[in-house]
């Protein structure tokens, strides 16, 4: 089994990049989809979340309100803390899991926004970045995600720099162009991948 940490920005291209790896073959352990199945009506993460933050962040239907809950924690550090205390352990503890479940030949990729924030790269046999500029990110998540723009400097400004990130890669993976320069270079990481 290879173990892969893969990590980028937000509005780097992350989801892209695991799509395409899991269309190769690769065992993808998704962080952010476990993060909100962790705290789902019903989980003890989503009681935890409530005790923390109050009722205020849950939605009218009981589910958790991502918008609300990200306006409290991207705004305060110490509140971010709060909630990642909650959450990680919940989160590594069931990638834990699905990994364990990959057989032994296995090409696993976790997909982890927070890998270089949390030091987790010594927990991989590689770690691959997807790179792109902090403009290229900003523009993305306007465009894209709806996001004002001040709403997405909160956010990058909540991650590891583009510096920081680049220091633990591996492997660097460029998506500051279009989506066709990205294909080839996946393919050439998954071959490198397959190689080891």
């Amino acid at each position: 089994m290879v173990k892969v940490g893969l990590t980028g920005g937000i509005g780097a291209g992350k989801s892209e990049v695991s799509r395409l790896l899991a269309s190769y073959g690769a065992v993808i352990v998704d962080a952010d989809r476990i993060a909100r199945e962790v705290v789902e009506p019903g989980t003890a993460g989503l009681a935890a979340v409530v005790e923390e933050f109050g009722a205020g962040v849950l939605a009218p239907d009981g589910t958790l309100d991502r918008p609300k809950l990200g306006g409290i924690v991207f705004a305060d550090l110490e509140r971010l803390k709060a909630l990642n205390a909650i959450v990680h352990p919940l989160v590594g503890a069931r990638s834990a899991e699905l990994e364990a479940s990959a057989g032994p030949d296995a090409v696993v990729v976790h997909d982890v926004p927070l890998l270089a924030e949390n030091g987790l790269a010594p927990l991989y046999d590689l770690v691959i970045v997807i790179d792109a500029a902090p403009q290229t990110q900003l523009d993305r998540l306007v465009r894209q995600r709806g996001m004002t723009e001040d709403e997405a400097k909160s956010r990058m400004a909540a991650q590891a720099t583009r510096e920081q990130r680049l220091a633990i890669a591996d492997l660097v993976i460029d998506n500051d162009g279009p989506l066709a320069e990205l294909e080839p270079q996946v393919r050439e990481v998954w071959e490198r991948l397959r190689n080891r």
